[in-house]
C-alpha cells in the first residue's frame, strides 16, 4: 500500500531540488509577504506543488502503524514552536538515506533510513527538530530572497535548472545524490557555505530548545550526530560539490552541544523515552522494507534466548518473504505467544495466514488487530479482502471504500476495490477504479486502457460527472502564472 517511484534519475533530480530547498519557507503570521510579492499564499502553493511531485515520483510508506507514529512525534516537537501561518504536515518517504528534510508550505519527510539508524525515539526529535528550527528561522526564506525571487515560476525554474546544473554535469551523480541525501543536518542543506555555518548553528541551539521543550532528552542530538560521523562513509568524495567536502565537521557540532548539555539541569539528561512505538516501527521497516537476507542476519545476531516478541515478529515477515513458510508459521505463533493482544502483532499475523490461504485463521486475528486500533487501514484492507473471497461482495465494497478514505490515492487499494467492483458486476466503476489505480502507479497504457472502458460504460449522469472528475485529473487544465507586478 504504497506509491512506487517511476524513475531514479528522477529520484536523486527532485532529492536535489528539495534539498536545495531544505527547510519551509517560514513567516511570521503578522507579515503580509516578503522578498517582493511572495505570500503566505504563494509559499503554500509552492509547498503543494513539490508534496505533489514527490508523490508522483518517489515511494511514500503509508502504513498507519509508521506514519501515525512518525506524524505523532512531529507534532510533539512542532507544538512547541512559534506560531506558524500553516500546519506542520507529515509523512515518510521510503529511501536508505539517513534524513529529514522541510519544503515550503509546512511539509517535512522522515526517510526511512533514518528511522532505521537511529537508536531512540529522542534521537529521532532531535533530527525533527534540527529541521524545525530552519522552519521557524526562515533560513530559506533569506536565502531566496537574496536570490531575488518574484514569482512561482522564477523559483522553481530557478531550483529546476541548480538540479539540472549539477546532474547534467557529468559528474558521478550517484555519489552525488547519496551526498544530498545524507542531510541538511550532516552539512548538504545549502549552496552557499558564508551563512549556511551560521545556519546550522542556530538550529542546532533552537532545535535543542525544541527538544528539551518536548520533554526529550538533550543529549539524543549529540547521539544523533555521532551516528552520522558514524555514517559519513557513504560520502565520496569524488566529484561532489566543495561545499560538502569542506563543510564544518559533526565534531564541532558535537562539542558545541555537549558544552550546552553540561550547562543544563541534571534531572534533564535522566529523561527516558518510552521507545515501544520507535520499535515496532524498526521491525516492520527491517523486515518488510530491507534486503531480506540482510535483516535476517541482523535478527540472527540476537542471541535467541534474549529475543522478544517484536523479534519473532520480524523474523516471521523476513521468512514469510523468503517463501520459508513452516519457519514463517512458527515466528508468529511465537509473536502471539508473547504478545497477543498487541495490534500490530495481530495484523500481522492474521496477513500472513490470509496470504497462506488460511483465511479462516487471518479473519480473527485481523478483526481484533482492527478493533484495538481502528486507524490500522491495513488490517481493514486485509478484512475487505477475505469478505471479497467469500463473496460478500456489499461488505467487502464498503470496507474497501473505508480503506480508501483513510489513504486516498494508494494505487493497491484502488486496484483491489476495482476488482471487488468488478466481481460484483459493477463493470463501469471497476473500470473507473483500476484506471485511478493505474494512475497513482503511473502505468499510462493502463490508466487508458480502463479508462476507454470506463468512458464506453458511462451511461448515467452521475457515471458520466465522475468520468469527468477523473479525466480532470489526468489532464487538469492549465493555470495561468501570474506576472508580476513593475
Amino acid at each position: 500500500m504504497i506509491l512506487k517511484i517511476k524513475n531514479k534519475s528522477v529520484l536523486i533530480s527532485f532529492i536535489l531540488i528539495v534539498f536545495f530547498s531544505v527547510s519551509t519557507l517560514s513567516v511570521d503570521v503578522s507579515a503580509n509577504s516578503f522578498f517582493g510579492k511572495f505570500t503566505v499564499k504563494d509559499e503554500i502553493e509552492l509547498g503543494t506543488k513539490f508534496d505533489k511531485m514527490l508523490h508522483e515520483r518517489m515511494h511514500f510508506v503509508t502504513d498507519p502503524e509508521i506514519t501515525e507514529y512518525v506524524k505523532g512525534v512531529v507534532k510533539k516537537v512542532a507544538d512547541k514552536m512559534p506560531p506558524q501561518p500553516f500546519p506542520i504536515k507529515a509523512a515518510v518517504i521510503r529511501n536508505p538515506s539517513m534524513n529529514a528534510f522541510a519544503v515550503p508550505g509546512g511539509y517535512i519527510y522522515i526517510f526511512t533510513g533514518l528511522l532505521l539508524d537511529l537508536k531512540h525515539e529522542d534521537e529521532l526529535a532531535a533530527v525533527i527538530g534540527h529541521e524545525l528550527a530552519h522552519v521557524a528561522l526562515r533560513h530559506v526564506a533569506e536565502r531566496m530572497e537574496k536570490m531575488q525571487l518574484v514569482s512561482m515560476a522564477s523559483m522553481l525554474g530557478t531550483l529546476a535548472g541548480m538540479v539540472l546544473g549539477i546532474a547534467g554535469g557529468g559528474g558521478n551523480t550517484g555519489n552525488l545524490g547519496k551526498a544530498l541525501a545524507y542531510g541538511s543536518m550532516a552539512g548538504g542543506q545549502a549552496a552557499y557555505l558564508s551563512y549556511t555555518q551560521e545556519n546550522e548553528r542556530q538550529a542546532d541551539h533552537l532545535g535543542m530548545n525544541f527538544l528539551v521543550s518536548a520533554g526529550y532528552n538533550p543529549e539524543a542530538m549529540i547521539h544523533s550526530f555521532k551516528i552520522m560521523k558514524r555514517r559519513q562513509w557513504y560520502v565520496s568524495n569524488n566529484n561532489i560539490p566543495s561545499y560538502l567536502a569542506t563543510h564544518p565537521g559533526l565534531d564541532t557540532r558535537i562539542d558545541y552541544l555537549k558544552d550546552r548539555v553540561m550547562r543544563m539541569p541534571p534531572e534533564y539528561l535522566k529523561r527516558q523515552t518510552d521507545n515501544s512505538g520507535f520499535r515496532k516501527v524498526q521491525t516492520l521497516l527491517r523486515a518488510r522494507m530491507t534486503d531480506p537476507k540482510v535483516a535476517l542476519a541482523y535478527y540472527n545476531d540476537i542471541p535467541e534466548d534474549q529475543r522478544n516478541c517484536l523479534d519473532s515478529l520480524g523474523l516471521g515477515i523476513i521468512y514469510s518473504r523468503m517463501k520459508r513458510i513452516d519457519e514463517a508459521t512458527a515466528a508468529f505463533e511465537e509473536a502471539l505467544k508473547g504478545c497477543g493482544s498487541d495490534p500490530i502483532v495481530l495484523r500481522e499475523a492474521g496477513i500472513f495466514f490470509f496470504q497462506n490461504g488460511k483465511a479462516d485463521k487471518a479473519w480473527p486475528l485481523l478483526q481484533e488487530a482492527y478493533i484495538r486500533n481502528p486507524k490500522d487501514a491495513v488490517a481493514l484492507f486485509f478484512m475487505a479482502r477475505i469478505d471479497a473471497q467469500r463473496k460478500n461482495y456489499d461488505k467487502a465494497i464498503a470496507t474497501m471504500r473505508m480503506v480508501n478514505e483513510k489513504v486516498p490515492g494508494d494505487s493497491e487499494v484502488l486496484y483491489h476495490l476495482g476488482r471487488i467492483l468488478g466481481e460484483s458486476g459493477n463493470y463501469f466503476e471497476a473500470h473507473l477504479q483500476l484506471a485511478y489505480s493505474a494512475l497513482y502507479k503511473g502505468d499510462r497504457n493502463q490508466r487508458d486502457f480502463h479508462l476507454k472502458k470506463a468512458e464506453g460504460l458511462a451511461k448515467t449522469a452521475e457515471q458520466k460527472a465522475m468520468l469527468a472528475k477523473l479525466e480532470k485529473k489526468i489532464r487538469p487544465p492549465e493555470k495561468e502564472e501570474k506576472k508580476p507586478e513593475e
